[in-house]
């Protein structure tokens, strides 16, 4: 990533911004990260804007390198030696992060996820979205999974259809208060959740020695929902996807009209317990997980319901791309599809060859903008 940014830039930054967009270093010197320059007005913005991203960057690496993007969460093949952790500016976090916890893993080295920021207008706004949000995160990952493989295999610890999550849950261990149980706590105000929630783990992080710059940090919480208030958001960060832009606004227009008409109709919210319960089955099973829900008995039931309700919220636009969410729902994720077609590929060729195979094709459904069913 730093050849990149400096055959790019001419030297070496954390981001490079455009004039609709950003992009710049991760942790992981193979990722890049690309966001917006400010929030979009409209779905289709974030599509164009965002896709407009992806062809000049593979422009650039096509031409200088011959060299192409790969999106989903989990590279398949990477082996953990063979990348390192970003070495320029700003990585004294990175190394104290490394004092703590044990950088070389999965969990680490070979994650990355579509993060989505709403925002709100104020404490009671925001209180009310995080506590529906945390009852949605749960059962997002039936749908947004697609980190099937890793190290060319399905997985050591039994089959799961979101690994990245898997590995997620594990990397910080070491302290157990900063990712909690990923699927948030909920909370009655702001100053509770920044006693109980940023204070707790910054006071763990302190017991072991860290690094000041690490402490009393909203984005060192590493629940799959966060408060952002710097931005005056929410952040959600238990999706995969990414195979393609489409489908990430796809996600995002289902996500805001589900909260949107699950705060109308004054849903009444699952126990925590419960929600964690149904989290750790989805990573597992995925759509077929069984959740008895108030919606339904399988989370693919609940998911229906959850579309059901973003169908009646959604705006004439996000409407356009709630077909996409019904496709994964009915066919699965797209964990579930690159997992089907590498085993039926394999049948005629090399294991290793029908990874290759299925993950050239994603490449090409990165460029042409096109979901992967």
């Amino acid at each position: 990533m730093d050849k990149l940014i400096k055959d790019f830039h001419g030297r070496i930054v954390n981001f490079v911004e455009q004039p609709t967009f950003t992009f710049g270093k991760e942790l992981q010197l193979h990722v890049m990260e690309i966001k917006p320059n400010e929030p979009f007005k409209s779905p289709k913005v974030f599509e164009k804007t965002m896709h407009k991203a992806v062809l000049t960057l593979l422009g650039f690496l096509e031409n200088k390198y011959d060299a192409q993007l790969l999106g989903t969460e989990m590279h398949p093949l990477l082996k953990l030696d063979d990348t390192r952790i970003w070495p320029h500016r700003h990585k004294q976090i990175y190394r104290a992060f490394g004092r703590i916890f044990n950088l070389q893993q999965h969990g680490w080295l070979n994650i990355q996820s579509f993060q989505l920021n709403i925002p709100y207008r104020g404490e009671k706004d925001a209180v009310l979205m995080h506590n529906i949000l945390a009852n949605l995160c749960a059962y997002i990952p039936a749908i947004s999974a697609s980190s099937p493989i890793f190290e060319g295999k399905f997985g050591e610890f039994g089959e799961f259809v979101d690994n990245r999550l898997h590995f997620y849950m594990m990397n910080q261990k070491e302290v157990p208060s900063v990712t909690g149980d990923v699927v948030p706590e909920y909370v009655s105000s702001l100053k509770q959740y920044k006693k109980d929630v940023i204070e707790k783990y910054s006071l763990d992080l302190a017991k072991t020695g860290a690094d000041k710059c690490l402490l009393f940090k909203d984005w060192v919480n590493s629940r799959g929902v966060i408060f952002r208030f710097d931005r005056k958001s929410i952040e959600i960060r238990v999706m995969d996807e990414q195979e393609c832009i489409k489908s990430d606004v796809a996600l995002s227009c289902f996500i805001r009209a589900v909260v949107s008409g699950l705060i109308r109709n004054k849903t009444e919210l699952l126990p925590h317990r419960i929600l964690v319960n149904h989290y750790n089955r989805v990573l597992k099973l995925g759509l077929d997980a069984n959740v008895s829900h108030p919606y339904g008995q399988t989370a693919r039931q609940v998911c229906q319901r959850f579309l059901s309700i973003a169908w009646e919220n959604a705006s004439a636009e996000e409407k356009e791309y709630l077909p996409t969410i019904q496709k994964r729902i009915e066919h699965g994720s797209l964990s579930k599809i690159i997992k089907d077609r590498i085993l039926r590929k394999a049948q005629k060729t090399d294991f290793k060859e029908a990874i290759v195979n299925v993950y050239s094709t994603l490449v090409k459904n990165l460029r042409e903008n096109q979901p992967y069913f």
